[in-house]
């Protein structure tokens, strides 16, 4: 597949993931409003910055498609990495409006929350639509290797059980209508609101640590190993070694040390160059490889 098409369904999956997050902002924003529960103006504000980091999402695909020039040698994925972290930022400060909220309604003030249809229609649509859109972010991430879009995915994905909260605490209020003796259930719906909170935070808190981790170009796991290992297997190779790993959006460069004899030609070691990069990227897509030869004295031991 051409880098253009990849390119062009990012963008799509991108772009049908603010479209749906602007139907859901408006949808739960309407009926919180109508019913008073805040568990459903809490999923209304969660997915308003759904709409926002969605719409950070679709630009950053756009510019990390961009090629490498003079001032970015090694391209624009990043800015999928950055726009990641953007993304926790919003989540976490969306996290404190909804404990404050919360705690407010289950300890200091009273607010009639109507359970009505609405709010469970409005909610049982926020988790089908969910389910679609995680799947089909999921699905164009793993194709595509792209963490921006992957970020997005399990994000909507945690969005689903956070919905499934929210009915729970509006049958919760249901319930202590239709019975008086019931009535402590009415503050099911701030409980809603506080797990959705956790939800959120959790999920948060996983985004921050791997778009940190990107950033500061820590090596993915296991990587390394794996390469060493296939390298070695190649005739011609003594030794591989000093190998460094760094991810930019969803292409991975690569910088490894190669022990090889000494004694041969310059086009010897080219050729053998080549396989080394052959084999790598048989092994792992999106990679930019560089080898740097060594010749190996039989006098000392490999590193």
């Amino acid at each position: 597949m051409s880098q253009e098409l990849a390119n062009r369904e990012k963008r799509g999956a991108a772009l049908w993931s603010v479209a749906s997050a602007a139907l859901l902002t408006g949808v739960k924003l309407v009926v919180g409003l109508m019913t008073g529960s805040l568990g459903i103006l809490a999923e209304a504000i969660h997915s308003g910055l759904d709409l926002f980091a969605a719409g950070i999402t679709y630009f950053a695909v756009l510019a990390a498609g961009k090629p490498a020039d003079r001032n970015h040698l090694y391209g624009h994925g990043k800015i999928e990495n950055l726009s990641a972290l953007v993304e926790t930022l919003l989540l976490l400060i969306t996290c404190g409006w909804i404990f404050h909220e919360s705690v407010e309604r289950l300890f200091f003030k009273h607010v009639p929350v109507e359970a009505s249809v609405w709010g469970f229609l409005v909610m049982a649509l926020s988790i089908v639509v969910d389910i679609y859109r995680s799947r089909k972010l999921y699905a164009v991430a793993r194709k595509h290797r792209s963490q921006a879009l992957e970020a997005d995915a399990l994000h909507f994905s945690t969005d689903i059980w956070s919905s499934a909260v929210v009915i729970l605490g509006l049958v919760g209020v249901t319930v202590a209508q239709g019975r008086p003796s019931l009535a402590f259930l009415e503050k099911t719906d701030a409980v809603a609101a506080f797990v959705v909170a956790l939800v959120v935070l959790v999920v948060s808190l996983r985004l921050g640590v791997r778009s940190i981790g990107t950033l500061m170009d820590v090596a993915p796991a296991g990587v390394a190993d794996k390469v060493r290992q296939a390298v070695e297997a190649l005739p011609g190779v003594i030794d591989c070694h000093q190998i460094r790993v760094r991810r930019s959006g969803p292409q991975l460069f690569m910088d490894i040390h190669v022990h090889m004899e000494g004694g041969q030609s310059l086009r010897q070691a080219h050729e053998l160059s080549d396989r080394i990069e052959q084999r790598i990227e048989q092994l792992l897509t999106d990679v930019d490889v560089t080898v740097h030869p060594e010749p190996f004295d039989e006098k000392e031991s490999p590193p």
